[in-house]
């Protein structure tokens, strides 16, 4: 029998399509995404970029066509029981608790994933011991610095990178990134970019993001969409010099920042 890492595409996606009133926002998508890659979504304003990863995450049904998780039809599987799955999505929404700490905001994290949630009047003892794993997790997302700050008090990149170590907390085995340098400064964007490659170590990484010098850095495979349908795939060497995805970016005034 197959193994798991024996399917070389984690994720298989196959004619796609979500309608909203009769528009399709989504047309006969097929997107494979191959294990232990770094897979990028792009395109220019009104692509269907956010729908097709809101499709791929759960978090919206398609109207028609199927997708498949190492080899396993999730089409009709709810977004709670994905993650369970080992595809976990960060960024949709800030996922802290502002007025704990860095710490307890992992720690809270990794009791998730021992199914122990939320258990707030189990002992400092029993707790304490989480602490080991995510201090790990901290110091793997340049947070040491931080780890008695609370949440609420951290500049908007570190944020970013708390809500990176409560997602690394579940052990997905695929990250799910919804444009993670969005509203960051040059430096944020650096140290952004520079902690997904580390985090994409013997992991899966889907981003959607609109800074395509990020793009260029990180992506093994790069996906453009227009008006719902796939434009080109390729690395970005290939993609970058498409003249249909010159055109969508550079021609239409949405251009690449």
């Amino acid at each position: 029998m197959d193994t798991v890492s024996d399917v070389p595409y984690i994720v298989e996606a196959s004619g796609l399509t979500k309608e909203f009133k009769g528009f399709a926002a989504v047309k006969n998508v097929d997107l494979r995404i191959r294990r232990h890659t770094i897979h990028a979504l792009i395109g220019p304003n009104g692509a269907g970029k956010t729908t097709c990863f809101n499709l791929i995450t759960k978090f919206l049904e398609p109207t028609r066509g199927t997708i498949r998780l190492n080899g396993r039809d999730i089409t009709r599987t709810k977004s709670a029981d994905i993650a369970r799955l080992g595809m976990v999505r960060s960024f949709q929404i800030s996922a802290t608790f502002g007025h704990m700490t860095v710490l307890e905001n992992v720690r809270v994290a990794l009791q998730r994933k021992l199914g122990t949630s939320f258990h707030f009047w189990k002992s400092e003892a029993s707790l304490s011991e989480l602490n080991d794993r995510a201090i790990e997790l901290i110091k793997d997302v340049d947070l040491l610095t931080y780890t008695n700050h609370l949440a609420v008090e951290l500049p908007y990149g570190r944020k970013r990178a708390l809500e990176i170590a409560t997602t690394l907390a579940l052990e997905p085995e695929m990250l799910l990134l919804d444009e993670p340098t969005s509203g960051m400064g040059r430096e944020d964007i650096a140290r952004t970019a520079d902690l997904i490659k580390r985090v994409s170590h013997n992991r899966t990484v889907l981003m959607v993001e609109h800074n395509l010098s990020v793009v260029a850095n990180l992506s093994d495979q790069i996906t453009v969409l227009a008006r719902g349908e796939i434009l080109t795939e390729g690395p970005y060497s290939e993609v970058s010099k498409n003249p249909q995805v010159i055109e969508a970016y550079m021609g239409t005034g949405h251009g690449a920042h």
